[in-house]
């Protein structure tokens, strides 16, 4: 038996959502938004929707070179850093279209769908569009903040992408190709696929984007991480999957699909928020261990001097 929508029911859940994560964000919209001083750039970039995902890795090679040159400095803008491991899992799957999948029309058609929705949120964003989805709005407006590591910023659109992004994906994908049916067994093993392609990239990353206090913390926790961030990849492209499926009954409503669509983004975004908070922590933490470490590095280097006789001569 199919439960009816409660656009009302799911209205005011986004409400909360939204006001959980205002008390805790209290960064303004830098005004005008924009990627200024390169926002022709890269509205010029993102004019064409791209149709194969060669045309993909293009234009996100492209978004890159864009994105390393804003401020606050060379390579230190936070968007680059998811755009850097998304260019990598892309090329990544493209070498999995050649190598063998049960239907590459379906996986490579994900692909694109899946990075016109993040070509259209920094197109919204660089148009100064209040419609930018809330969660990658997270991301784009501490695009200057070096105070947040880069592995934070890299995770911040892992979390968009995945959490908003990749079930509207499958909707796009599915209404060219035509939904799955119950107990198919050659799309969902390739929608798989791109977990192994996680598990791969994330780990070289993650110790990529730490602070050295960070990879001395990878280093004592050992395979740890590593076996958190796999699950967390799974369980969130699980998520994914069920999120499309249940909005695809809702295709032919768009009230019901946008409402929707929004409670997902919020908390997607109220997730987004925690994150930050998490980061910040152990931001402060690695500020001590560091001290800490610092001390215990010198004491260990500090000269050891010859005991003075105590006998007279």
């Amino acid at each position: 038996m199919t439960t009816a929508f409660d656009r009302e029911l799911a209205r005011g859940s986004a409400e909360l959502l939204h006001a959980k994560r205002l008390e805790l964000s209290t960064l303004e919209i830098p005004p005008g938004r924009g990627w200024s001083p390169l926002h022709e750039r890269v509205g010029e970039a993102l004019r064409e929707h791209p149709g194969s995902i060669g045309e993909v890795i293009t234009m996100l090679a492209t978004v890159q070179a864009i994105l390393e040159e804003l401020p606050p400095s060379p390579a230190a803008n936070r968007v680059s850093a998811f755009n850097e491991l998304y260019l990598k899992i892309t090329r990544r799957v493209d070498g999995a279209l050649v190598t063998g999948v049960n239907q590459p029309e379906f996986l490579e058609l994900l692909d694109i769908e899946f990075a016109k929705r993040y070509f259209h949120a920094l197109s919204l964003w660089n148009d100064d569009d209040e419609d930018t989805p809330d969660v990658w709005e997270v991301l784009f407006k501490r695009a200057r903040d070096t105070g947040m590591s880069r592995l934070a910023a890299a995770m911040l659109g892992v979390n968009a992408h995945i959490n908003h992004d990749l079930a509207l994906a499958l909707i796009g994908t599915w209404n060219e190709l035509g939904a799955p049916e119950p107990g198919d067994d050659l799309i969902h093993p390739d929608y798989l696929l791109v977990n192994e392609i996680f598990y791969e990239e994330i780990p070289p990353l993650r110790r990529g984007f730490s602070t050295a206090w960070q990879r001395d913390l990878d280093e004592f926790v050992g395979p740890l991480d590593d076996w958190s961030q796999r699950m967390l990849v799974t369980v969130t492209r699980a998520r994914a999957w069920d999120q499309g499926r249940r909005l695809w009954l809702l295709r032919n409503d768009a009230g019901d699909f946008e409402q929707a669509r929004r409670t997902m983004d919020r908390a997607a975004a109220l997730v987004a928020e925690w994150a930050i908070v998490g980061d910040r922590l152990v931001s402060d933490v690695g500020g001590g261990w560091a001290f800490l470490r610092g001390l215990l590095i010198r004491r260990r280097e500090r000269p050891t001097w010859p005991k003075r006789s105590l006998s007279r001569r």
